[in-house]
């Protein structure tokens, strides 16, 4: 892992287990166990570099904190997990299973799932309690995101890969302490990951030197504009190499727009549509309306735009001929 210019590295190795993690402390090869849960551990890092190492009359700081739960292996601190293993839990409306074996296994991933977020919400609390108490909650902005969300059932799915909001749909959660008025807000723009780098830089205060493709969100997480100029986001899955895994020989691009979402699958020989959904008038997308005669023209719409952004962004991602335009990355 590359320690860039962050001033101390805690880099942990990853091992897709929470209880048996190892990290490493700037350019020291010596492994150091974390005792307990992966996400206790990192946390407890974080923490304790604050109140132990770092000293107030340096700098501001920037920490990032960094962990795998929830992920496979769904696996949480015992107590929690079992907690969860016993309570009812409510099903989305498109939750499906093709044997009653199956549906419980889906169940039981869930509880323990909601386990791991639990703890990570505990931790973040842990956090935030920590700047409370240093006097520190009124001068630092918390930014919390994720890089996938979780199937767990939905359409009878699970892990990620799928285009579907349960898979994509992530959170970017800001607390601003200097924006108190904006407590709550709910901002429907779609962003994406572009984005986190000149947000981060706009919230401190800061401008990129060089020009950059995403955008900085500050001004609409400030409350100073309503809405993003731009309309939707790419979506990408851009391969899959495991030969037994969803889409190895197709995969997907997409733009998420605030209302619409429309993707297009194919192989190297090129995409065709594949999905379109309402996500106002359909939230879990049930139906599927690429075909529907009476969006036509929203689908083309948003065929066109995808058009341009991969142009745009000089994808590789060979896209077919489809309701009036010409084919992307096509041979002549």
């Amino acid at each position: 892992t590359h320690q860039g210019r962050w001033r101390h590295w805690f880099g942990f190795e990853l091992r897709n287990d929470p209880f048996d993690t190892y990290y490493f402390v700037d350019d020291d090869p010596t492994p150091r166990p974390i005792d307990g849960y992966q996400t206790d551990g990192l946390f407890d890092i974080g923490i304790n570099y604050l109140s132990q190492e770092w000293e107030r009359e340096e700098a501001p700081f920037c920490m990032c904190i960094s962990v795998e739960p929830p992920h496979d292996p769904l696996v949480a601190p015992r107590e929690l997990q079992q907690a969860w293993e016993g309570r009812q839990i409510q099903l989305p409306g498109n939750f499906a299973a093709e044997s009653e074996e199956q549906r419980q296994t889906y169940i039981l991933n869930r509880q323990r799932y909601y386990a791991m977020v639990e703890n990570l919400d505990d931790n973040v609390g842990r956090m935030r309690a920590f700047l409370e108490d240093e006097g520190l909650a009124n001068d630092t902005v918390i930014v919390f995101v994720s890089d996938h969300g979780e199937m767990g059932g939905s359409h009878g799915l699970r892990a990620k890969q799928w285009p579907y909001e349960e898979s994509v749909g992530i959170a970017l959660i800001v607390r601003d302490p200097r924006c108190e008025r904006r407590r709550g807000t709910v901002i429907e723009d779609p962003t994406c990951t572009e984005d986190l780098f000149p947000t981060i830089l706009g919230l401190g205060g800061l401008t990129p030197r060089n020009q950059l493709p995403g955008v900085d969100l500050s001004p609409l997480i400030r409350g100073d504009m309503a809405r993003l100029e731009r309309e939707g986001v790419l979506l990408q899955f851009v391969a899959e190499h495991r030969t037994w895994a969803s889409f190895h020989e197709e995969v997907w691009r997409g733009m998420r727009t605030r209302r619409y979402k429309y993707t297009a699958k194919g192989d190297k020989f090129g995409a065709k549509p594949w999905q379109f959904f309402d996500l106002a008038e359909d939230p879990e997308e049930l139906a599927n309306l690429v075909d529907e005669p009476g969006c036509r023209e929203e689908i083309a719409r948003h065929h066109r735009r995808l058009c341009d952004r991969l142009r745009e962004t000089d994808d590789p991602f060979v896209l077919l001929p489809a309701f009036g335009c010409g084919g992307v990355n096509m041979w002549e």
